[in-house]
Formats: structure tokens, sequence, C-alpha cells
């Protein structure tokens, strides 16, 4: 259920409303915007169903939430959720942009690829320092030596640092260094690895698994967000089908889609999305005119080396051209680089 509160609702009335659904055993969730605050209401619908909320004081009406994911949904919150990640901001008419080599080889590799993304525009470094790969012969990552390099790239180029988080028993070392922990495909439906990252202070990039549907993807984001977590964003980066000409098929649709559905930001990953470098631009500048809120690009500075995923990185020269392309369409979708 969500409370809507009249626009002038004293804070008091907020917290005697707050006071009366905790008293009941429900849990509370607070949406607090320039006009009006909205109360979510989660537990037992029986007991849900006993709340007076028509005789609290400073309500203005009481909605039932069909969805089964509830503080995801755009009924909970009518307003653009802008995350902000120490200082920048992803979501709204802002727009971020994620780039950087698919694991971390070396130092050298890495803080040559962030160089390179920064001169470009990027404000987010990503590297995977644990790479959960479909055979068990493929480079499995660096681990922790990779996360203190992506530590150190980050300190002497100043972007910010999304890494992917594998499992749980390794969330607390991903989070010494990362400013985002990344949820891969894969782990999507994790649900004890996505109530651990949910009860963090660190922002998730929560990633669309391989045949997940849409619905799906925003349930697992309720279960980031059910753990008092809010600073999600979404990430579509493609879905299986029975097409065979590109690694996935990559759904754009699902951005407008989300857009409708939910608050939440959503970027797009067209590396993963088609695997195949020649795509990546074309559906990175669709992507932004479909609405994203960012994009996520592989970039090497040597894709014919890189030990993961060279196939679908752009070299420098074509990140460069990339965020020259995107920079009018950008302006055209009322978002902002900064």
């Amino acid at each position: 259920m969500i409370i809507v509160m009249r626009p002038k609702a004293t804070q008091q009335d907020v917290e005697i409303v707050t006071k009366k659904i905790v008293e009941a055993g429900l849990q509370v969730h607070l949406s607090q915007g320039e006009s009006r605050t909205i109360i979510g209401v989660i537990g037992d619908k029986k007991l849900i169903a006993k709340l007076p909320t028509d005789v609290f004081p400073g309500v203005e009406k009481s909605v039932s939430v069909t969805e089964s994911y509830k503080l995801v949904s755009r009924e909970f919150k009518q307003e653009d959720s802008i995350i902000d990640i120490n200082g920048t901001l992803i979501g709204g008419k802002h727009l971020g942009i994620m780039a950087g080599p698919c694991a971390v080889e070396s130092m050298e590799q890495l803080l040559e690829a962030a160089q390179v993304v920064k001169a470009a525009g990027a404000q987010f470094l990503r590297g995977g320092a644990y790479k959960p790969r479909t055979s068990p012969y493929a480079f499995q990552g660096l681990e922790e030596k990779g996360l203190e390099m992506l530590a150190e790239a980050r300190e002497k180029t100043g972007l910010k640092i999304v890494t992917e988080v594998v499992d749980s028993a390794s969330v607390d070392t991903v989070s010494q260094f990362a400013d985002i922990l990344q949820i891969g495909a894969r782990n999507m439906q994790n649900f004890n690895l996505l109530k651990t990252v949910g009860r963090t202070d660190k922002a998730v990039l929560l990633k669309r698994g391989l045949s997940a549907t849409i619905s799906e993807w925003l349930n697992a984001a309720e279960y980031v967000m059910s753990e008092g977590n809010y600073n999600v964003i979404l990430c579509e980066r493609g879905i299986r089908t029975f097409e065979t000409y590109t690694r996935n098929t990559l759904d754009l649709g699902a951005v407008a889609a989300v857009k409708t559905l939910s608050h939440l930001p959503v970027i797009v990953d067209p590396s993963h999305g088609t695997g195949l470098w020649k795509m990546v631009r074309p559906m990175a500048r669709a992507a932004i005119a479909a609405g994203a809120d960012g994009l996520m690009i592989e970039v090497h500075p040597n894709p014919a080396e890189a030990l993961c995923d060279g196939n679908q990185s752009l070299t420098p020269e074509n990140f460069h051209l990339l965020m020259n392309e995107i920079g009018g369409i950008s302006e055209l979708m009322g978002k902002q680089l900064k």
C-alpha cells in the first residue's frame, strides 16, 4: 500500500502515521518529494487491510500497489530517482558513462584505459577484478590485486569505480574499493547476494539476467531496496533469444518500459548486448535516444590482446568517436554529462 500525504502535511503528521504503521507490525518506507510525502507500507496484506488510513492526520489517500515490486514502482515514487555517487549524479537529466576494460589485466593496461575514457568524458571506470566465466579455464580475474589496481587508477584519474561482486562473502572486500557494486547478469536472482548489497551504503548496478523478464528484473531490484538501500541503477545488457548473429539481443524496448514502470535510472550496456564492437556505437546512440540514463562501454587499449571480450571492446579512437556522437543526442534528450 502507498499512503499519499497532503501537500501541507507536517512532519508531525508523517511521524504519527509511520508510528501507527510500525505498531501494526508493518514496515515503513518514506519517499519525500518536493511537494509531498509518500509512505510505502510493506508487510502482511491482512495487516495492511486493517490499517485505518483515512483517519490518520495529513493523509490525502491510500493506494493499493498491484505489482509485486513496491519500492521500485513508479506508483511509490513519481519523480525519477537521481543516484548520487560521491558527487556524480545518474538519473533525471544526468547522464552517466561507465567505460573501461572487461577485466583488469595489469596496472599499465588499466591506467591507459582509465586515462582514455576520462579524456573522452566518462565519469566512471569499469573493470572486472572478479570474472565469473562460462568456462572454468577462462581468465577469472586478478581478484583483490585487481581491486587495488582499480583504487590506484581512481586516485590518479579521479574516476569513480564500478566493479562486479560475485558472492556475499566478497561484498565487504569489494565495498572497500568500489564506488558502485555491480551485480552481473548471472547473479540477478542470487537473492542472498541481493540482500547483502542491500545492507551496504554503496550504490548498486543491477544487470538484467540472461533470460529475465522485466518483472523479474524489477523484483530483483526490490530485494535490494527492501533491505534499505535505495541507490539502485538498472542495466539492460541484452537477453538470450534464438538469434545467433549477436551475442545477445539488446532489448532497448525495455528502457522505455522500465521508465514507465519504475522511477529508478536505467543504463544500457551495448558491448555485452551485441558482442560486436562494430555494433556498439550505433546501439549506444539508439540507447540514449530511447531515454537511457547512461551507458556501460567496454574500452581496451588493444582489443586484439584483451584477455576477455576483445571482440566487443572499443579502441580508444572509437570511444572518442562515440562520445562525440552521443553529445548531440544527449542534448536533444535533455541529458547532460557532468
